[in-house]
């Protein structure tokens, strides 16, 4: 798997765990990309047998589904959580550099005038 693609199964994961009923519209919303996309990755996701999905039961409206992580998903998504913490640590760290370097710049400029 891609970085990118890390963020959004992390992304898509977290949001199935926490509300199982939420709709693919939903999730496409909360995560800030195409109906399409989230088709394509829950697919991806069903097909690897990360998440399983199912009928609700009781719904009147019987295209709804639940989506439920299996044990091979909660067990991916601790591995996915370690790879996109420490990528966001690098990136942190990265900019922590680079605002001092800015900072640096800044006060030669100030000094200099």
């Amino acid at each position: 798997m891609t970085d990118n693609s890390d963020e959004t199964h992390y992304q898509l994961i977290k949001l199935i765990e926490e509300n199982p009923s939420i709709s693919q519209r939903e999730l496409a919303d909360q995560l800030g990309v195409s109906l399409g996309k989230v088709n394509y990755c829950l697919r991806a996701l069903m097909n690897v047998g990360w998440v399983k999905a199912g009928n609700f039961v009781r719904s009147n409206n019987k295209m709804r589904y639940a989506y439920v992580l299996t044990p091979a998903g909660l067990h991916e998504k601790t591995k996915i959580t370690a790879r996109f913490l420490k990528k966001k640590q690098a990136q942190y760290e990265s900019l922590k550099v680079e605002i001092a370097r800015l900072k640096l710049e800044l006060d030669k400029s100030s000094s200099g005038q």
